[in-house]
């Protein structure tokens, strides 16, 4: 065990783990978090997204101690003051959920997507969520969601 402090939802954290757990045990075990979801374990469903310096990056296999020096937010830090961001706003007025399981994923890398850029095409839409699944079926609610985003200027 080595003591590990990162930086998530804008708080510093000193958290006592083993150097190679993956971040996603420690963003959920450790200190609440349970928005990013373990789907996979290979990097490959994007159930764990989470946003590192700005960037959707999955959590399920990288060593939370490779994520010293960067700020994460998890889906948990995207409301601010009580408010729900854009996205989460119009993933849930287009009810673009069903189970939800791999909403927390798809919510964080649509952030991340818009933050890069306002207007999006339908090109980097699909390349955004290209390693997102959705086992129950929400694609269209979720594409009509982001639909919406870039139509209202987001």
């Amino acid at each position: 065990m080595s003591s590990l402090i990162l930086h998530v939802n804008g708080a510093t954290h000193e958290i006592n783990v083993d150097s190679d757990t993956p971040l996603i045990f420690v963003l959920r075990n450790h200190l609440g978090l349970t928005g990013p979801k373990l789907g996979c374990g290979q990097e490959q469903c994007g159930a764990c997204v989470v946003l590192v310096d700005g960037e959707a990056t999955n959590s399920c296999v990288r060593a939370a101690s490779e994520f010293r020096e960067n700020k994460i937010i998890t889906i948990e830090g995207l409301s601010k003051d009580g408010n729900l961001n854009s996205v989460q706003q119009a993933f849930i007025e287009e009810g673009a959920a069903q189970c939800g399981y791999c909403t927390s994923g798809i919510v964080v890398a649509t952030t991340a997507l818009f933050k890069q850029n306002a207007k999006p095409s339908r090109e980097a839409v699909h390349a955004a969520l290209h390693d997102h699944l959705c086992r129950c079926g929400s694609h269209r609610r979720i594409l009509n969601a982001i639909e919406r985003l870039i139509s209202d200027g987001m």
